[in-house]
């Protein structure tokens, strides 16, 4: 019944973001702007409910304000699959008291779609876990035993079967089977992915996971959706497809560092660095402004410890302040009220969204 109930919440989740544009024309009252939160529910919880966006019960309380999270609410911490079941519940809540919530895409979430797995938690693999999960393990290995054990044997020849079971195993703990699944272009996570803006644009505001970069400048939000959509539907590995590009929305940091990205995939051949390749960051985002109309980016990914940074003249802020307990930043979130943007942060430990 509780499974039942979770695809049912799920299906729902995912038929109300397709429904909804990533563009917002008229500015709402009251915009929240949450970063990176890479596994840690407790720290969404806390952010959610210092912003006034839920009550003690987790629902949502926030009216008509628009929240949007910038992506990367997977890896490196075990509760990604709360808070987007969380995020999903607060999607359909929000939508009938007349607020919405936007979830933009993050590389972490590609990263998942498309079988990069380096930055997965033990923890998330094992929420996916049932009553089911060794006995499904069972089947999927000896379903594919041979292919198995030759790829194991070429590496290692004189590898008992005993061990190559064993090893397998170990490499495809209770959950990672399910995980997969739920990450699939058709699974329930990856349809939602799928769903879910690179770029969103409400009122004056683009919101995007890394950046829009000079690269993209001529192409249309609408375009960029699209294109970041088809990627992840055909779980593309090409290096230059939009969704690995470091000059992509998910992975562009030129606005924040131009230091290497240790994350990103190798560049294909001619792709030069960022630090290289464009012009200094006041004049890159003055083009790629004036080319969509805004009058801001809102941007993640790059975690900055000391707290939310607002730069050239309100026109740029960086909201990753390494909120995941993994990084031990400030907890923050973004507050836009029309041309007024006002940064929250605090160190964590707060008590029901207060300080203590």
């Amino acid at each position: 019944m509780i499974r039942r109930i979770w695809r049912l919440a799920v299906a729902f989740a995912i038929a109300a973001s397709m429904m909804t544009e990533p563009t917002i024309a008229a500015p709402p009252q009251r915009i929240v702007a949450v970063g990176d939160l890479h596994g840690d529910f407790e720290a969404w919880r806390e952010i959610a409910l210092r912003a006034r966006l839920i009550d003690g019960r987790n629902r949502w309380r926030g009216g008509s304000t628009v929240l949007v999270q910038l992506g990367d609410i997977t890896d490196r911490g075990p509760d990604s699959l709360k808070i987007i079941r969380h995020l999903m519940r607060l999607q359909g809540q929000a939508r009938r008291s007349g607020g919405r919530v936007v979830v933009v895409v993050g590389n972490h979430e590609a990263m998942n779609m498309t079988d990069d797995l380096r930055y997965v938690h033990p923890g998330e693999f094992a929420a996916f876990a049932n009553a089911g999960s060794d006995r499904l393990r069972r089947r999927v290995y000896e379903a594919n035993q041979a292919a198995i054990v030759a790829a194991h044997r070429a590496v290692a020849p004189a590898m008992s079967d005993a061990a190559i079971r064993s090893a397998w195993l170990a490499a495809n703990p209770p959950g990672k089977l399910e995980h997969r699944a739920a990450w699939s272009p058709s699974g329930a996570l990856g349809r939602w992915t799928i769903a879910n803006p690179a770029v969103a644009r409400i009122g004056d505001n683009l919101f995007v996971h890394g950046g829009v970069s000079v690269r993209y400048a001529g192409v249309r939000v609408d375009e960029i959706n699209r294109l970041t959509a088809a990627a992840l539907a055909s779980r593309t590995e090409a290096p230059t497809a939009i969704i690995h590009d470091p000059f992509g929305p998910l992975w562009y940091r030129g606005y924040a560092t131009r230091a290497s990205d240790s994350e990103a995939r190798a560049a294909a051949p001619g792709q030069a660095h960022p630090a290289t390749a464009y012009p200094p960051p006041e004049a890159e985002l003055a083009t790629v402004l004036r080319s969509t109309g805004a009058k801001r980016m809102v941007i993640a990914h790059t975690p900055n410890r000391a707290g939310i940074a607002i730069s050239h003249g309100g026109r740029l802020a960086l909201i990753d302040t390494g909120i995941s307990r993994y990084y031990g930043g400030k907890l923050s979130y973004l507050e836009i009220v029309g041309d007024r943007l006002v940064p929250h942060s605090w160190d964590r430990g707060s008590v029901g969204g207060r300080r203590p």
